[in-house]
């Protein structure tokens, strides 16, 4: 009887110590932040409104989220605020390659390694688009015919400095070419400027000219990226996502996407990035993010842990040496 009263009493311990092992675990107690360095309507904006949804239908917390807009200074204000909130588990960015590009040639005073790396959940496409009437069908011919004419064609962008500002250089690198870069104030811009024939292309997300390759007003030369878009279904009468080359397939020796990356401010415990990792391990499963990537044509991907910070470095050094290339550096 001592024996098995003993037994008993080692159980009701390890019971003891399992359930307080549990309780310990962290989960949030207060509302969470999310912070999008970027204004209203933007690609981010967007991308945290949903997030907002995929929680709350499938309750996957126990507290209420908050958009919080920081757009300022071309995203440094939303940076800036990651910095300033060291150890503050109740917020996080939609990061993109920002993270990099500010620094680099703002001087802006700040890494990504002053935030905690959460997951990288897709990347952003870019592809070279004409006007639909425009005689170029392919890159070769586009490029062809801007070596012959120095400067005269006008590239529309989204910022100077930025994402299509750098893969604007490259091309001009790797097909011997000069553009007239010309930044407007959005992607939706820059496409109004193409249809109009202001300009002679433009570096867009599918996103941003989906409305114009649907109506037939621009034609999709090629995407930049190692692979194929992965979507099926026909946007134009005869198109899909996928049905647009490689931009390596039609002979340019360059591919850039840009990274949408989820960060905890830093010097959070290793406890709290654990939730944070496996809530978005559940987000990307629910349908509403499925079908946002499909809507905004981008590519899937899930890299976590000592994988995205590998693949960070590996990124930043990559930023580093176009923008270099560029002369995008601040002096």
């Amino acid at each position: 009887m001592a024996l098995v009263a003993g037994l008993r009493a080692l159980g009701a311990v390890a019971a003891l110590a399992l359930t307080s092992t549990a309780a310990m675990a962290w989960e949030p107690n207060k509302p969470i932040e999310i912070i999008v360095p970027a204004g209203a309507g933007g690609a981010s904006d967007q991308m945290a409104r949903m997030i907002q949804v995929a929680i709350q239908k499938h309750d996957l917390l126990k507290v209420p989220t908050a958009v919080q807009l920081k757009g300022g200074a071309s995203g440094g204000e939303g940076l800036m605020d990651m910095k300033a909130s060291p150890k503050d588990a109740h917020k996080f960015i939609i990061a993109q390659s920002s993270i990099y590009t500010l620094p680099f040639s703002t001087k802006l005073p700040f890494s990504w390694k002053d935030m905690t790396p959460v997951a990288i959940v897709a990347m952003d496409e870019f592809v070279l688009w004409v006007n639909s009437e425009s005689e170029y069908k392919t890159p070769a011919a586009f490029l062809e015919a801007a070596k012959k004419d120095p400067g005269s064609f006008r590239m529309g962008g989204t910022g100077s400095k930025r994402e299509d500002h750098i893969i604007s250089a490259a091309l001009e690198r790797s097909g011997g070419v000069k553009f007239g870069y010309i930044p407007y104030k959005s992607g939706g811009e820059a496409a109004t400027q193409l249809v109009g024939k202001h300009t002679e292309a433009n570096l867009n997300n599918p996103s941003e000219n989906i409305a114009t390759w649907r109506a037939g007003q621009v034609n999709a030369l090629c995407v930049f990226d190692k692979e194929r878009m992965p979507y099926t279904k026909k946007v134009t009468t005869d198109l899909a996502w996928g049905d647009i080359p490689t931009c390596r397939e039609q002979g340019i020796d360059f591919d850039y996407t840009m990274l949408r990356g989820i960060f905890l401010p830093k010097g959070v415990t290793e406890e709290q990035t654990a939730f944070y990792v496996d809530l978005f391990k559940k987000i990307v499963e629910t349908p509403e993010y499925k079908a946002y990537l499909e809507a905004q044509a981008l590519k899937g991907v899930f890299i976590a842990g000592a994988d995205m910070t590998a693949f960070l470095e590996k990124d930043e050094a990559l930023h580093k040496d176009l923008m270099s290339q560029a002369g995008f550096l601040a002096q």
